[in-house]
């Protein structure tokens, strides 16, 4: 007796419970409308007036479209568009791609000598240094071999592609648009230091040691007292690594110069010239190759990090030669070909409409987002952010995306690096001027994630001198705010539980 009214408690219960959930299904029905309602009516009021935005807001639990705002419409993408070259280049490459350059000769070795010529092969390595060209040669004086009777051949892609369609003209001497070329010694890029006048000196510029065959002239001088008032330097980039900086500079301290070189073979012919004075014996010179002889042996090699090292550093620190030298890599490995930013386009949109993204209307031209002529939407983006969390192809790289307030570029954002931003949210950045976007999740504790795309075009440059938080920091603690409000489903759920177990 006691038994069957226990089993008919139960089940009493179980439908108790059961209505409960019902109900509570019904009332969240509302209960989203409403969020949507409210946080609908937090946008209009902080939403800019003078740029123009697309937002969407997904639960990734059950797909539930949370917010949605002009999400089919083309924004330029800028480094979000990294967030496609990550997820294609997994697709593609696979997680143990790595870049190789390889030391090869087919001349006999005898008592220390290579006797003929040396084929260094570049395999447009975005991470290769002048450190581990060295390595290369030092693992030949380990092996007893001390000199090249012949020339040093260099072997690269030839007729290059170096820059994507649409990269700003006046960004090509700075080190973030670099060339993309299958010869790259430290990311093609020098550093040195403009210097003010002395009672002895003139304004000069200083580059630091290992900047082989980089020269730089300069009339520009500085004004301490801003007594000019048009007052700007200017890098002319004049052919064969030459350069020459121009104008005036408004303050009195030494500044710093990030140049990108201009001739990629050059400075890794001059590299390897300095470089080889100090390792071994040359007889001929380093020279420009034609092809890799057939009867040639791989005598070195130096090899880059796998692919998911790549992108760790690629997304958190934004590294464009990275993405686009990968971007390249996808059009080599798709089409069998010598890669370039075309190829690399077409494959990139092929990789990812199989792996499901609609990209109808889309225009891919790079994989860094410098291209200006790129064109993505915020759907688009959100289903490749919906691959990285739900595929475990891609799922690593959720860990690759900086941090607000804790790595990358979010570590030291504005609005990202307190509370409420801080630690939640997981994001792929996207800025240039007139740009500011960002995907990702927000991650709260005892909360499904919430995927997000908030994209911003025609901002005023005159916005950087307000120190304010961006428009995606303050919809994002809107989000969070509207994410918080306890769900009746979820109390429905917790209270039908306790009902079961008393």
């Amino acid at each position: 007796m006691e038994t069957l009214l226990k089993t008919t408690l139960y089940a009493s219960l179980l439908l108790t419970a059961s209505h409960n959930l019902a109900r509570a299904e019904y009332i969240d029905a509302g209960a989203i409308e409403t969020r949507t309602t409210s946080l609908s009516q937090a946008v209009s009021k902080i939403s800019p007036r003078h740029s123009q935005i697309a937002l969407l807001a997904m639960d990734m639990s059950n797909n539930q479209v949370i917010f949605s705002q002009q999400a089919e419409t083309l924004f330029i993408p800028a480094s979000t568009q990294k967030l496609l070259t990550a997820v294609s280049a997994m697709a593609q490459l696979g997680p143990d791609f790595r870049y190789i350059t390889e030391l090869w000769t087919d001349a006999p070795i005898h008592k220390g000598h290579i006797a003929g010529s040396a084929y260094l092969r570049f395999s447009g390595d975005p991470t290769l240094t002048q450190a581990d060209l060295k390595a290369i040669f030092a693992s030949l004086v380990k092996q007893g071999i001390n000199r090249i009777d012949g020339h040093l051949y260099l072997l690269g892609d030839k007729q290059e592609q170096m820059q994507a369609p649409g990269w700003v003209w006046d960004d090509l001497g700075i080190c973030f648009a670099a060339p993309v070329s299958s010869y790259i010694i430290n990311q093609n890029c020098v550093y040195g230091q403009f210097n003010p006048s002395t009672a002895n000196t003139p304004s000069r510029v200083n580059l630091r040691t290992g900047s082989y065959g980089i020269k730089v002239s300069s009339d520009a001088v500085f004004d301490p007292k801003a007594s000019r008032e048009f007052c700007q330097l200017d890098l002319v980039r004049l052919g064969q690594n030459n350069y020459h900086l121009r104008g005036c500079y408004p303050g009195g301290e030494a500044i710093g110069l990030a140049i990108a070189v201009s001739d990629p073979f050059k400075f890794a012919q001059d590299n390897l010239t300095s470089l080889l004075k100090g390792e071994m014996s040359l007889a001929g010179k380093v020279k420009l190759g034609t092809s890799l002889p057939k009867k040639a042996k791989l005598i070195a090699s130096h090899s880059s990090a796998p692919l998911p090292e790549l992108l760790d550093t690629m997304l958190l620190k934004s590294d464009n030669l990275i993405a686009d030298s990968l971007f390249k890599q996808l059009g080599k490995s798709y089409f069998n070909a010598q890669g370039s930013f075309t190829n690399g386009a077409a494959a990139m949109q092929r990789i990812l409409t199989e792996l499901g993204v609609d990209l109808s209307n889309a225009n891919i031209v790079d994989g860094s987002g410098l291209s200006r002529y790129n064109l993505l939407n915020a759907q688009q983006l959100a289903a490749v952010l919906a691959l990285i969390h739900k595929d475990s192809r891609f799922s690593s790289l959720m860990t690759s995306l900086p941090q607000a307030g804790i790595s990358g570029t979010l570590r030291y954002r504005m609005g990202y690096n307190k509370s409420p931003l801080k630690q939640q949210i997981f994001a792929k950045t996207g800025s240039m001027q007139g740009v500011s976007n960002l995907a990702g999740f927000i991650r709260l504790p005892e909360h499904s994630d919430t995927l997000f795309v908030v994209l911003e075009n025609g901002m005023s440059p005159e916005l950087k001198h307000q120190h304010k938080p961006s428009f995606n920091a303050e919809f994002l603690k809107q989000l969070i705010s509207v994410l918080q409000v306890p769900s009746p489903t979820t109390a429905a759920l917790s209270t039908a539980a306790h009902s079961v177990q008393d």
